[in-house]
């Protein structure tokens, strides 16, 4: 693993257990925010990319959401091929709601954390 991932993955760890503990109290909306945030997090990663896509195919077929679980096949596989070239958009949240290559705004709290990570 590289620098960058090495520093980012106790912040991407943390979105990842937020989310776990959301979706165990049936706070699903706030669960799948939560995996966005380590999407957005950890998408400069290859190890942390696949990672977050595959908790978010997980979440989607625990909860059945079978349209989700499609679109994070689709990513999980784009996340392993394009992400060492540099070719995901940054901000992108990660959900199959979301087109795969459309860059969004990167929240002020998760930029201060990708920034000190690149450091």
């Amino acid at each position: 693993m590289n620098t960058f991932a090495i520093r980012i993955r106790p912040a991407v760890q943390a979105e990842l257990a937020a989310a776990s503990v959301a979706e165990k109290r049936g706070e699903f909306y706030t669960a799948f925010r939560h995996l966005e945030r380590a999407h957005v997090l950890g998408q400069a990663s290859t190890v942390e990319h696949v990672r977050v896509h595959g908790a978010m195919l997980r979440f989607a077929l625990r909860n059945r959401r079978h349209g989700e679980a499609m679109g994070q096949l689709w990513r999980l596989m784009a996340a392993a091929l394009f992400t060492a070239p540099g070719l995901v958009p940054e901000g992108n949240t990660g959900g199959a709601d979301v087109g795969g290559f459309r860059r969004l705004p990167v929240p002020q709290d998760l930029r201060q954390t990708i920034d000190a990570a690149r450091a």
